[in-house]
C-alpha cells in the first residue's frame, strides 16, 4: 500500500512534459489513449508535442464540518471575510462552496485551514 501511495505522489507531481511523455508511452507501448479533452496539441514551440492543459482556477468544497462545527464555522469566517452568521450558515449548509475561481495556491491554503479546523474540504 505504501508503494501505490508513493507511486500516486509521483503521478500527481508530474510536470507536463513529463505526462506528456507518459501519455505518449502509455499509447506506443500499450494502446492506451488519454482522454481526448485531457489533452490539446501544444504550439511550435512544442515541436508537435501533446501537453495537458493546467487548470488555473479552483473551488473550495466544503463537504463536512466534521465534529468541530464551531473550530469549522470560525475558520470561514476569519478566510473568508464573512460574518458569523454568514460562517454558520455556509457551514450548516454543506456540501457548499466557500469560494470560487481562486488560484490554486489560495485555495490549497485555505483547504488546509479549514481541515485544520476539523473540516472536509475538496478543489473542484
Amino acid at each position: 500500500m505504501a508503494d501505490l501511495k508513493a507511486f500516486a505522489e509521483q503521478l500527481v507531481n508530474l510536470t507536463v512534459k513529463e505526462v506528456s511523455e507518459l501519455a505518449t508511452i502509455l499509447k506506443e507501448e500499450y494502446g492506451i489513449e488519454p482522454a481526448a479533452a485531457a489533452v490539446a496539441v501544444a504550439g511550435p514551440a512544442a515541436a508537435g508535442a501533446a501537453a495537458v492543459e493546467e487548470k488555473t482556477s479552483f473551488d473550495v468544497i466544503l463537504k463536512s464540518a466534521g465534529a468541530a462545527k464551531l473550530q469549522v464555522v470560525k475558520a470561514v469566517k476569519e478566510n473568508c471575510g464573512l460574518g458569523l452568521k454568514e460562517a454558520k450558515d455556509l457551514v450548516d449548509a454543506a456540501p457548499s462552496k466557500v469560494k470560487e475561481g481562486i488560484s490554486k495556491e489560495d485555495a490549497e491554503a485555505l483547504k488546509k485551514a479549514l481541515e485544520d479546523a476539523g473540516a472536509e474540504v475538496e478543489l473542484n
